[in-house]
């Protein structure tokens, strides 16, 4: 039996809001490497006995992960879905033609009524000591409509963890589960191992270098908009990017995943690289156009326009995507990052 220290499946103590709990049969629909035990950042432990037959996703990131594991064909349906264009070529594509329950959050009743066997969460729920979502349905709601309800460690656990994220570790761990919770394990661990090259090679380059010798980095999230800044704290995915490209992340100290900061704070760190984060537009040229959008606001306001970074051109257009939600594109951006920061020293792409 798989125990795979990843992703919720119930919250109740000692207990599991699951059709496919521990006490479920577990010759009864099962296959090749079920039943998999299951745990989440809090230790609580279930069984899932078979491979699920219809996923319900939260976002995008949750489907992403699916559909790179060869599992999409099981997604009944997802809340905010992924725009035209954000996910590449035919992974976009097989996003598209997936249901969309809801721009948002999925409203508790269509969610139950949805006829998902599994229910895959990348929100905390407000009793886990995290942001939560929407009026989720209760545990006891969940087993009564036949719904095993699973979080994902790397994107619904941060708030809760007891230390900065540095690694990739929780999104690895991730798609770990999710290959073996789907059955698609042996496509988990190529993507995981292609992960691992990246992030292994940049650390090789990099580590060496002293911590007070690593530049500043301030990620502008320029679509959260602009009258008052959110920082990328280091319980984000996104911190442990940028500490894994050997940057200091500015905000740093900030034990939280998203918070908002006056430019007062940014203009005190002064940061040596500014990534201007925007959202894909789903059009190559209208993505462009936001990066160059974010570039001229920064130049333009008088409390940026004298930043280190602003000052010595030092920008980084890497998309918002690929950078704050978890998946296989943060190693990617971990090697871009690094690439610019270290040019001698690493190569995109290699």
């Amino acid at each position: 039996m798989a125990v795979l220290a990843a992703a919720a499946v119930g919250c109740g103590p000692g207990g599991s809001d699951s059709a496919w709990s521990s006490e479920a049969p577990q010759g009864a629909g099962g296959g090749a490497g079920f039943p998999v035990d299951v745990t989440d950042c809090e230790g609580t432990r279930t069984t899932v006995g078979a491979p699920p037959r219809a996923i319900v996703t939260s976002n995008a990131s949750a489907l992403e992960l699916l559909l790179r594991l060869g599992a999409g064909d099981k997604v009944v349906g997802t809340g905010f879905p992924p725009g035209k264009g954000t996910l590449p070529g035919e992974l976009g594509e097989r996003a598209l033609k997936v249901p969309v329950l809801s721009r948002t959050v999925i409203p508790k009743e269509k969610l139950l009524g949805s006829g998902a066997d599994l229910y895959i969460d990348t929100f905390a729920s407000a009793n886990r000591g995290g942001h939560g979502m929407g009026d989720k349905p209760t545990p006891e709601e969940f087993k009564a409509a036949g719904i095993t309800h699973m979080y994902l460690k790397s994107t619904a656990c941060p708030g809760t963890a007891k230390k900065p994220l540095t690694d990739l570790t929780p999104v690895t761990e991730d798609i770990r589960t999710l290959g073996a919770v789907t059955g698609t394990g042996d496509r988990a661990a190529e993507l995981v191992a292609g992960m691992n090259r990246k992030t292994d090679a940049v650390r090789k380059a990099v580590g060496a270098t002293p911590e007070k010798d690593r530049p500043t980095y301030f990620l502008f999230d320029y679509d959260a908009g602009t009258k008052q800044p959110v920082a990328v704290c280091n319980r984000q995915i996104a911190h442990a990017v940028i500490t894994l490209a050997g940057a200091r992340n500015v905000f740093a100290d900030c034990d939280d995943t998203f918070r908002q900061v006056g430019w007062e704070d940014v203009v005190a760190a002064d940061p040596d690289w500014i990534q201007l984060a925007v959202r894909d537009r789903g059009d190559a040229a209208a993505t462009e156009k936001a990066f160059d959008e974010a570039r001229a606001w920064m130049e333009g306001n008088a409390a940026t326009r004298g930043l280190k970074a602003v000052k010595e051109d030092r920008y980084l257009r890497i998309g918002s995507e690929a950078t704050t939600i978890a998946g296989v594109r943060n190693a990617d951006t971990v090697e871009k990052i690094a690439a610019a920061l270290y040019p001698s020293k690493v190569k995109a792409g290699r």
